[in-house]
């Protein structure tokens, strides 16, 4: 187990799952003991005395989906589980309704969403605000907006496959917490993720697909719209499809 896993274990929280020693790693203690000052650092005691923590991703995920939203968001702000929060402000867990029937998800916080620590501000917020009035929402007001990433990647990039997979049991547990009726998702990254697929958003649009068993619909990113001004007409479809897809759900109990 290196150092690095150490700390990144201790900074997360997460309870240690002791490994016994193998006959192997017996055999390196017992051929150290016989060496005169083999363990003359006390570090290097320490570290040989002392048992050694085993990070499982599978683990990391069970222990969030069984967080409440305070440990959850102390969870998110205090996570070095890979680069990205070196070089970021602050995370952006996300914000709005904690019971809210709509939850949007994006794909990262760019620059705005770093410096002030929510998603969807500035320019493409402005115009995600303006889609949602289209259709009767208002932010915060039975919606809830979070990012796949919690993290700014530099420069803008595109999310890598490592940051997604670390960030993602976060989103699903916020997912859990939520329970919304239905999902929209925002941008090619966020699609992909959610649905575990590479298809493209065109391929994907006007259909009715599920994440952790709630309704989930398609559109494009308001920060590729502001780009590809062409494209306006079929997020306003694809809002227009949320709408009345949300109008036939059944009301949750």
């Amino acid at each position: 187990m290196s150092s690095r896993r150490e700390l990144f274990l201790e900074e997360m929280g997460l309870t240690p799952v002791w490994r016994l020693k193998t006959r192997e790693a017996e055999d390196v203690v017992d051929a150290k003991a016989q060496v005169p000052n083999a363990a003359a650092d006390p570090v290097d005691a320490a570290a040989a005395s002392a048992p050694q923590p085993a990070i499982d991703a599978d683990d990391r995920a069970q222990r969030i989906a069984r967080m409440e939203w305070s440990e959850l968001k102390a969870t998110v702000a205090a996570c070095t589980a890979c680069g990205l929060r070196k070089t970021c402000t602050q995370t952006v867990f996300g914000v709005g309704d904690e019971n809210a029937d709509w939850l949007l998800v994006g794909e990262a916080p760019g620059a705005e969403e770093d410096a002030r620590g929510q998603p969807f501000v500035g320019q493409a917020g402005k115009l995600l605000d303006g889609m949602l009035a289209g259709i009767g929402l208002k932010r915060g007001e039975n919606v809830y907006i979070a990012n796949v990433l919690k993290c700014r990647p530099p420069g803008n990039r595109n999310p890598e496959h490592a940051e997604v997979a670390q960030c993602s049991p976060f989103l699903a547990r916020q997912v859990e917490l939520i329970r919304p009726r239905l999902i929209v998702a925002m941008g090619r990254f966020a699609c992909q993720t959610l649905l575990a697929t590479d298809a493209s958003i065109a391929s994907l649009r006007g259909r009715v697909h599920r994440f952790q068993g709630v309704p989930l619909i398609v559109t494009y990113h308001p920060a590729y719209l502001l780009r590809s001004l062409h494209d306006k007409a079929k997020a306003w479809e694809d809002l227009c499809f949320a709408r009345r897809t949300m109008a036939g759900l059944p009301q949750q109990v």
